[in-house]
């Protein structure tokens, strides 16, 4: 498959799919992160972040030697220098397709996830399986920091508008700011994504007001989960130059699947996989 096509045109995002119920590693659609990586002027030989896209799966299940249904989360870290992403329909089409097939055991589908996974990415991607059975933990909690989302500001602009962000006055600080208003939509079919945002940063202070309006600007947006942190990463380093930077979004779950990137300019590692309380 060409992982650089339109994905509007080949993706199986916004069509009529046969849903098929047996092993298909050839559903998986993978999509050149560089398409979009172009368009707000990221070279693909010198990123400049580091980071990973954290999937958790909740509707994963197959079938053991005797016939008997297995059911699991899922865990799934793409390395954000991968050349490409995963959309998300053909990962739902793909982890569906193992309802009907048999696997010896978790090991055996952690094998065969991993394989397929880092296949489409095109680099390693980490796969972590946990049977229900095992009642595995799932914790659920907020990022330490500043929620700017009772900041009582005018908002009129709802596609990216980089020209809000903008620094203030005063000392160099560190400072963790999160919001629950991003919204953007698939690129393919335009239905909404809702997600939880956080920037941390160290560099002169930015200003809070203009970076909620920021988030807020996407919500008419059309463009995946990843693609989005990425384009606020690059927007906040532009126009704030903060000495370090990290963004991190939570996105609420669709299909049995929510999508979690993160990028970092080195400084800040990725968080624990603390989810949203809508997700």
């Amino acid at each position: 498959m060409n992982s650089c096509v339109d994905p509007s045109s080949q993706s199986p995002l916004g069509k009529a799919t046969e849903y098929r119920d047996t092993y298909a590693p050839e559903l998986l659609f993978p999509i050149a992160r560089q398409i979009k990586r172009d368009e707000i002027g990221v070279a693909a030989n010198a990123l400049p972040f580091v980071g990973e896209d954290l999937w958790n799966a909740y509707e994963i299940s197959w079938l053991n030697p005797k016939g008997k249904p297995v059911v699991a989360l899922g865990e799934f870290r793409v390395p954000a220098a991968s050349p490409n992403l995963i959309e998300s329909k053909s990962f739902k089409l793909y982890l569906n397709s193992l309802n009907q097939s048999v696997f010896a055991g978790t090991s055996e589908v952690e094998t065969a996830l991993t394989r397929d996974l880092s296949a489409a990415a095109g680099a390693p991607v980490s796969v972590k399986i946990a049977d229900l059975r095992g009642r595995p933990q799932v914790s659920l909690d907020y990022p330490a920091g500043v929620l700017l989302d009772e900041l009582d500001i005018a908002c009129d602009t709802y596609q990216p508008t980089p020209a809000l962000l903008a620094t203030v006055d005063g000392p160099e600080t560190e400072e963790t700011l999160i919001s629950h208003l991003l919204k953007s939509n698939c690129l393919v079919t335009g239905q909404p994504d809702w997600g939880m945002v956080v920037v941390r940063y160290r560099g002169r202070p930015i200003d809070r007001a203009g970076l909620l309006r920021y988030i807020v600007s996407f919500r008419q947006h059309n463009e995946f989960h990843e693609q989005c942190v990425e384009r606020i990463f690059c927007d906040i380093t532009r126009r704030c130059a903060p000495a370090a930077l990290a963004v991190y979004a939570r996105y609420t779950r669709r299909g049995g699947l929510d999508i979690n990137p993160f990028r970092s300019s080195g400084e800040f590692t990725a968080p624990a996989n603390l989810r949203e309380v809508r997700q």
